[in-house]
């Protein structure tokens, strides 16, 4: 069975095959970071108007170069958040009217449960539970225990910045480049991580993670030292607090738990230091990590993909809102670890002829056939 995998939830549009939930057979993205660099940021208006600028020919060049045609697929998966919401309706139309049109399940996808799956999809294999979950990105930071398909314990989340935010502000806030996380990384290299005595923010108490004061300790630190400051070995520290944090989470998760694997993925899942830093701790305890390589750590549609092909199963057959954001449905004992505002929308069965859904964001419209084809409006008629 092929998925199509759409993914726009915020700078990344993404399109991609994945058979079986197991094997890509093409992913493509489009990166808007030179777009935004100048920014130091992601303005989310100019990401909704990029997204919809690339998402045609995009179709049309993933069917090229697959080899397949929009015949071959059986079901669509398409991020529903969270996410920027302009952006997020960007691919959810897109996904809406081809699911309509074909009549065609589609299935919702929660981004950051995604994240989990590209461990298992680099793997070219189906997810295993239980094990424990560290999803670290721009936005989010989240340790969950995973008991199945959809079945989260959420432990803890960032309440205030997460790891990427925290680099992004502090890579702004030292001119050294965008994304922060590779710019940190790259100055900080060959940096004396010991350097800087910075602080482990939050460090036993409970599963829940706080960067701002991390923040606040650096720009302090920036203050302080002045012209006098080292870069590299600032960025060092840096990562090696931040490492430290979140390889001590995990720990004293897995000392209380016993479970024997851990996944950890999202777009701060590519820092070197991190990485680094985990591995040397799963040999060390004798657990099966598993990390997604650096090209599924970012956001991308192939994670949608797998993740909607093994989620399937946990909707209804029936027409159910979900948000994203609690229940799928009145009946249905799944959660979702995520957490924010998401669209509202409906899933379409192969069963159902035509029926009107809904998409709702402060504000709705129940006439899917012409919302959903909305993002067809330069002209082009649905992928061959």
């Amino acid at each position: 069975m092929i998925t199509l995998g759409i993914e726009s939830s915020c700078d990344d549009t993404s399109l991609a095959l994945v058979e079986d939930g197991v094997r890509i057979i093409e992913s493509l993205v489009s990166s808007q970071i030179e777009i935004h660099r100048r920014f130091g940021g992601v303005v989310p208006e100019v990401a909704s108007r990029k997204h919809l600028e690339a998402i045609n020919p995009m179709f049309d060049e993933l069917f090229e170069k697959s080899g397949k045609s929009i015949s071959d697929v059986s079901q669509v998966a398409v991020t529903a958040g969270p996410g920027l919401l302009g952006a997020l309706l960007v691919g959810l139309s897109a996904a809406k009217a081809i699911a309509w049109k074909l009549k065609l399940p589609l299935i919702p996808v929660n981004h950051l449960e995604a994240h989990l799956s590209a461990a298992f999809l680099a793997r070219i294999e189906p997810p295993t539970w239980p094990f424990l979950g560290l999803v670290v990105s721009g936005g989010h930071s989240n340790l969950v225990i995973v008991r199945g398909a959809r079945e989260f314990q959420n432990l803890g989340r960032t309440v205030d910045d997460a790891p990427g935010e925290l680099f992004d502000k502090i890579a702004r806030h030292l001119d050294i480049g965008y994304p922060g996380g590779p710019a940190i990384q790259k100055v900080g290299e060959h940096g004396d991580p010991h350097r800087y005595a910075l602080p482990r923010p939050m460090a036993g108490k409970g599963y829940g993670f706080s960067f701002s004061g991390l923040k606040t300790a650096v720009l302090r630190v920036v203050q302080q030292e002045k012209e006098q400051i080292n870069l590299p070995d600032l960025c060092a520290s840096l990562q090696e607090a931040v490492g430290d944090t979140v390889i001590g989470k995990i720990e004293a998760a897995l000392d209380e738990f016993r479970i024997g694997k851990l996944v950890i993925a999202g777009g701060v899942a590519a820092n070197a230091v991190l990485r680094k830093k985990a591995s040397d701790m799963a040999l060390k305890r004798g657990v099966e990590l598993l990390i997604p390589p650096l090209s599924l750590c970012s956001d991308n549609s192939a994670m949608v993909a797998a993740n909607g092909f093994f989620c399937a199963s946990c909707y209804s057959r029936k027409k159910t809102p979900c948000t994203g954001l609690q229940k799928i449905s009145d009946d249905d004992e799944s959660t979702s670890i995520a957490q924010g505002t998401n669209p509202t929308f409906t899933t379409i069965n192969s069963s159902t002829s035509g029926d009107q859904g809904e998409i709702n964001s402060r504000g709705s419209s129940n006439n899917l056939d012409i919302n959903a084809t909305a993002v067809w409006a330069m002209g082009q008629e649905l992928p061959k």
